[in-house]
């Protein structure tokens, strides 16, 4: 690039003679050294000072050489008489001083020598904006780079990189390949995933795939992992395997010029998609609309292009590798619960559907108060993995079952099926008694005494056994009554007391009670099916539930999932089980899924213990349970005015 040499109306014939014919110089006169432009000079730059340039500066002058210092040679040209520079310029700015009537040659030498400082601080100048664009560009992929790293979403992690891609190369279109494998994990073709254009207003939904091989452009990317660059997709090189399809450009009249295609490698060599991008430009918002504005803006990609794009393609394999591997450890994590809940429902099938249904209500209250709680959660938000998190300790809150007893966590009576069995093998060897007693008494009386009398004796017999029989009746009938879950009355409670303290003579001559303490003790228990330590047995299932879930390795985002299930029996003044913990202590997402598990226990229709009770009733029981201090207010109030306990119904 020739220098610039700037100088005054005055001096300009005088530096033309110093410099001679066929200087190889940009030459430019002016009334004065121009001011605000020193940031822009593309070129190597000496300004001759001069008395007309002095003067035209003022007291100025020592800021107006301050300022194109930086940038350019300023050599001092004395006028007549002068031998040196003057007493009021600065000479510190000054990289020469040539004194009027100099000697030809020392003039050229002083003059020349200005010019190679202006090359030199040229240089320099350049060699800072080259420094600064690089840390630009460094700062800009590591800016990038971060944000890859915490994106999960594939689809908005895919849209990011292209676009940044893009902007960083100035293209005006571009497409993202994924990789797809077979059942040996071997890459077999590319699926194409997204395009951007900005100069086509909508781009079509696609759905293809290319083989990876050498006879399409991202298949030759894909197959040798190395950049292709290409300046002109509609002449390519002599010898090449792949081709253009310019299937596109003619159904949308676009014109695709220069490409970079980029093979998305991880730090193993693996591949695991291809970045496209098309027609690099010399403006950034230009809109290629024609052959002739394509032709005028589109550019090759150069070597940096190659070099940015590279960095940031190493970035997105990883940050796309990061992101499949979140997607898979999803799916491996919604088998893990699915097979969970089975397991816990194919050992109660009574509670079929119970935790889905929990699930629904739990995820369905905290979109409700995401979108504008009540209360001290009015600004309560819940991000996309906080609402899996509470979706999967939902699901997985009675987990702990699989640890229970299965006759105790399937027990519908109070009695255990084999315990009822044997009573009534009992009252059925009673009546078996009675009757015979009664033909043995029967014969007895016709073999002593005859037929005088007999009809007399037999109805008196015959009364005796149906009063037995009654009674036998009369207790088994009690006795199925009191198994029933509903709440024992005292009247029914003392007639198994009565009985209880009966006894009859077995086959061996033993006497027997008619009731065993622990059938007793089980038959009267004033409400439910299970006695105290049956109860603690299902209650313990919240232990176990906590203990298995913390043995998971959890992904940082669920950490908290073993925690969240493990209060939800706790109740907020501490009456609850098993830690009895109450307020502050009890997470805002346990309280969710708490008031979701009593609703739905209440109204579900699959108890074979209890009636289900309608939904208005189970809002009212909640409510109670509310002013008792049992469940939080704000969040029953948002699970009522919002009609998330509508969202179980099937």
């Amino acid at each position: 690039m020739k220098p610039l040499i700037i100088s005054s109306l005055q001096s300009h014939m005088a530096v033309a003679r110093i410099l001679g014919r066929d200087a190889g110089v940009d030459m430019a006169e002016m009334g004065a050294i121009p001011t605000g432009g020193a940031s822009r000079v593309a070129q190597p730059t000496v300004i001759v000072l001069d008395r007309m340039f002095a003067q035209a500066a003022g007291a100025a002058l020592a800021d107006v050489l301050r300022e194109w210092g930086a940038v350019a040679a300023i050599i001092g040209l004395g006028a007549d008489g002068e031998a040196e520079p003057p007493a009021d310029w600065p000479i510190e700015s000054l990289s020469g001083f040539i004194a009027r009537g100099a000697p030809p040659r020392a003039a050229a030498a002083q003059l020349r020598g200005a010019m190679l400082h202006a090359v030199a601080l040229a240089g320099a100048s350049d060699a800072r904006r080259m420094e600064g664009e690089r840390s630009a560009e460094l700062t800009d992929l590591a800016r990038v780079g971060a944000a890859l790293s915490h994106e999960r979403d594939l689809t908005k992690l895919l849209e990011m990189i292209l676009t940044q891609a893009r902007r960083v190369t100035t293209s005006d279109a571009g497409s993202i390949y994924l990789v797809e494998r077979d059942a040996d994990d071997a890459p077999v073709a590319l699926r194409f995933k997204l395009a951007q254009n900005d100069s086509l207003a909508a781009l079509p939904g696609s759905d293809f795939t290319v083989p990876i091989d050498h006879t399409s452009l991202a298949g030759h990317a894909a197959t040798t992992r190395e950049p292709l660059v290409l300046e002109d997709v509609y002449h390519l090189p002599a010898g090449t395997t792949f081709s253009f399809n310019k299937g596109f450009d003619q159904r949308f009249h676009y014109r695709t010029k220069s490409m970079l295609v980029i093979p998305l490698t991880t730090l193993r060599d693996d591949i695991v998609g291809v970045l496209q991008l098309i027609n690099r430009k010399r403006h950034a918002d230009a809109k290629l609309t024609s052959q002739e504005i394509a032709d005028e803006e589109v550019l090759p990609y150069d070597a940096r292009a190659v070099e940015l794009v590279g960095a940031l393609a190493s970035q997105a394999a990883v940050a796309i590798e990061n992101s499949l591997l979140y997607e898979d450890i999803e799916k491996l994590f919604e088998g893990f619960v699915t097979a969970a809940v089975t397991a816990i429902e194919s050992r109660d099938p009574t509670t079929s559907g119970h935790s889905g249904r929990v699930a629904v209500y739990s995820v369905g209250l905290a979109e409700a108060v995401d979108r504008g709680g009540s209360g001290r959660w009015k600004d309560l938000r819940f991000s996309r993995e906080q609402l899996r998190e509470l979706r999967y300790a939902s699901l997985l809150h009675d987990f702990g079952k699989v640890g229970v007893r299965e006759q105790v966590l399937v027990k519908a009576k109070k009695l255990y099926p084999p315990t009822l069995e044997s009573i009534r093998d009992r009252v059925g060897y009673l009546r078996q008694g009675a009757e015979l007693e009664f033909e043995r008494d029967r014969s007895k009386y016709l073999t002593e005494h005859g037929k005088k009398g007999f009809a007399e004796h037999e109805a008196a017999l015959l009364a005796r056994l149906a009063t037995r029989l009654a009674e036998l009746e009369r207790f088994f009938s009690s006795v199925l009554k009191a198994n029933e879950p509903s709440l024992l009355g005292d009247d029914a409670a003392m007639d198994l007391r009565e009985f209880g303290a009966r006894t009859f003579l077995g086959w061996d001559g033993s006497e027997h009670p008619l009731l065993d303490s622990d059938e007793l003790r089980l038959l009267t228990i004033p409400k439910g099916t299970l006695d105290e330590s049956e109860r603690k047995e299902i209650e313990s299932h919240v232990s176990h539930t906590f203990r298995f879930l913390r043995e998971i390795p959890w992904t940082r985002e669920l950490r908290r999932l073993p925690e969240i299930a493990y209060g939800h029996h706790e109740k907020l003044n501490g009456v609850g089980y098993p830690r009895g913990i109450a307020g502050e202590a009890i997470p805002v997402q346990t309280r969710i899924m708490t008031i979701s598990d009593i609703y739905d226990a209440l109204t579900a229709s699959d108890r074979p213990y209890k009636a289900a009770v309608p939904s208005a009733r189970a809002i009212t029981i909640l409510e109670a349970e509310t002013k008792g201090g049992m469940l939080d207010a704000d969040l029953v109030k948002v699970f009522v005015e919002s009609k998330v306990w509508e969202q179980g119904k099937t």
